[in-house]
């Protein structure tokens, strides 16, 4: 049987159809029919007016093109495809044009091909979408069973006129679990005539049966330069004149995305019209899109890393002023950090974006200045305060709270510089490059005093990188007693709290400690008190534990010396007064004068500080990593 019977439609005769060159609105155009008019409806917008109608038209999709085209040429061709990929970037148009490819016939040409030499008899009404044998569906609206069930249906029927029926379902991830359960019996093993094409933007949505059953082609996002590359070729078509720095705007603003971006010149034409002709400027693709002058980014970015938060809030003010949109200064400024980081690390990465030759060279000395941790600290800072500004009320007055948090902790010392403070007996053995006196608006914060302007009168090594150690002498350590008050005056309260409940001494000398560890304290503490006494003494101590019993923890010992303190206390005729005065009463607390000469904090019961003042508790050593923690 050859399908005639169950479809009556293949027994017509099959009428003429001309070349299409020789219909009327069609000119031939670099050997192949496009319109050469507009639609009836009025104007065409350059997305749809320039969509790809050939796989020679794609851009930045060679590896796919690639396999197609060896498959089409070995017969290897699948029978389901799955096509996916970023938005915009051309999934529903690669679909049309591979079943126009599938079903591609003009004399000559009996077999499928991508080769597309001209329109032929089918392709002009498969890329418009209204060929009876090409059919497509929009998932997004049609999810349920009885929608797939048409489809599987329709597949046992011959193809009216095409080589092949081609169902192409947009959207795919969207059908219901029984629509895609219904489909996989028919996906496996589809009728010789039947051609499936899926396209989706969530390919992990997509079950792993149903993708085990298509080829898979993923559409890569298209680069700066490729996207600018087609807008500058089509701007020339519609007799536009565009600036370099404008069409790289676009494409960045494009994400990848070809649509977008000719939407976006679209937009851009339109923007710039006056009296019929068309010069689009950056200026006002900048103004279009609610991006701030690229100079003026550098400048924001040098006020907040020089500590300038006055010069920053004004900046910003200035840019939200002539439209900026805060949440997209801010974006740039991320930009901006990930560019610098690059610069430092990467050979090459200046050219990464469209930047002028003057904005590469002051990158190139920003990110000379600036040390990774601090680019890598700010890179973090903006995306939580991106995130912020995005859900604000007000959103310039959340960015200027984001710049003035980055500008106070944009010369927080990193970890190496603490070690050298620390060394240097708690004060930095270099001065700060070009800083001014306190006071003066946070200039006493410089990080980088100026980048733009080169008045930085060291090199960046001396700017950025740690001093040598300075020689000191370490602390002498007689007793025991003198690593936790070593411990108290490095702030390290973890291990000293660890060393006063869980740990009983057993024996000590100078350089060697012997512990023994009670249950619940932690198996790296020996270690860890090593390595610290090591670094904070310049000396070799060993830290070992023993299985002797020892004496008591400090904490039982705070405890017992409190209780007979109290019990003294009750012995004292004055104290035996009160109590036998006030029944209820009971002693909380008794300060011993001769505590102020212990170099160890009385401990409570409870392990917590009787009492201590502010000087006792060091609430001037701020450190940056406690700020960020």
């Amino acid at each position: 049987m050859d399908g005639s019977e169950e479809n009556p439609a293949l027994l017509a005769d099959e009428p003429h159809r001309p070349d299409p060159a020789e219909e009327p609105g069609f000119a031939l155009l670099g050997g192949e029919a496009k319109p050469a008019r507009q639609q009836a409806s009025g104007y065409q917008v350059l997305a749809r007016k320039y969509r790809p109608s050939s796989f020679e038209d794609l851009v930045g999709q060679e590896a796919m093109v690639r396999t197609l085209s060896n498959a089409f040429e070995t017969g290897r061709i699948a029978h389901a495809f799955m096509l996916t990929g970023v938005r915009g970037v051309g999934k529903t148009t690669t679909a049309r044009i591979l079943a126009r490819a599938l079903n591609y016939e003009k004399p000559g040409v009996t077999a499928p091909t991508i080769h597309m030499d001209g329109f032929g008899v089918h392709c002009e009404a498969i890329m418009e979408s209204r060929h009876v044998d090409v059919m497509e569906m929009d998932a997004a609206s049609r999810t349920g069973i009885d929608d797939i069930r048409e489809i599987i249906e329709s597949v046992r029927y011959l193809p009216v006129s095409a080589r092949y029926k081609v169902y192409i379902i947009d959207e795919v991830h969207m059908l219901s679990k029984a629509a895609f359960n219904g489909l996989l019996k028919t996906l496996e093993e589809p009728p010789a005539h039947v051609k499936f094409i899926f396209a989706t933007t969530e390919i992990r949505k997509v079950p792993v049966t149903v993708l085990s059953r298509c080829q898979r082609f993923d559409l890569r996002r298209l680069s700066v330069d490729e996207l600018s590359g087609l807008l500058g070729r089509i701007s020339k078509k519609e007799n536009v004149e565009v600036e370099e720095a404008a069409l790289k705007l676009i494409a960045r603003a494009a994400d990848g995305s070809a649509r977008d971006s000719l939407s976006l010149l679209d937009r851009a034409i339109a923007h710039g019209s006056q009296m019929g002709e068309a010069f689009i400027r950056e200026s006002e693709v900048r103004d279009m899109l609610g991006l701030a002058d690229r100079a003026r980014i550098f400048d924001l970015f040098d006020f907040v890393m020089k500590g300038d938060v006055a010069g920053a809030l004004n900046e910003l003010r200035a840019q939200y002023d002539v439209g900026a949109d805060p949440a997209v200064v801010l974006s740039d400024l991320a930009d901006l950090v990930h560019w610098l980081t690059r610069l430092k690390l990467v050979q090459g990465a200046a050219d990464d974006l469209a930047m002028s030759e003057t904005e590469r060279m002051r990158g190139q000395d920003m990110a000379a200045r600036l040390p990774i941790r601090v680019l890598s600290r700010t890179w973090q800072m903006l995306l939580k305060g991106l995130t912020e500004v995005q859900g604000a009320t007000r959103p310039i007055a959340a960015a200027e709270m984001v710049l003035v948090r980055i500008a106070y902790v944009a010369d927080l010392p990193g970890p190496e510089e603490l070690i050298e403070q620390l060394k240097g007996g708690g004060a930095l053995s270099r001065p700060a490059p070009g800083s001014a006196p306190s006071g003066g608006g946070g200039g006493e914060r410089a990080q980088l005093r100026s980048v733009a302007g080169g008045q930085a009168q060291q090199s960046p090594q001396q700017t950025y990188e740690p001093a040598p150690a300075v020689a000191t002498q370490g602390p002498t350590l007689k007793r025991f007693e003198d690593v936790i008050a070593l411990l108290a005056e490095k702030r390290d309260i973890r291990l000293k709290h660890a060393l006063e409940t869980g740990v009983r001494l057993v024996r000590f000398e100078q350089g060697r400690i012997e512990i023994r560890l009670l249950e619940g304290a932690p198996g790296s503490l020996a270690t860890e008190l090593s390595e610290r006494l090591k670094r904070w003494t310049g000396s070799l101590w060993v830290v070992s534990l023993s299985r002797e019993e020892g004496a008591p923890t400090l904490k039982e010992q705070a405890t017992t010396r409190e209780q007979k303190l109290k019990d003294d206390a009750r012995a004292d005729p004055l104290v035996k007064a009160a109590l036998a005065a006030f029944p209820d009463a009971e002693i909380v607390n008794v300060r011993d004068p001769r505590a102020d000469e212990l170099p160890v904090m009385p401990l409570a019961a409870s392990g917590e500080v009787v009492s201590a003042s502010a000087d006792e508790l060091g609430s001037d050593d701020f450190t940056p990593d406690e700020y960020m923690d």
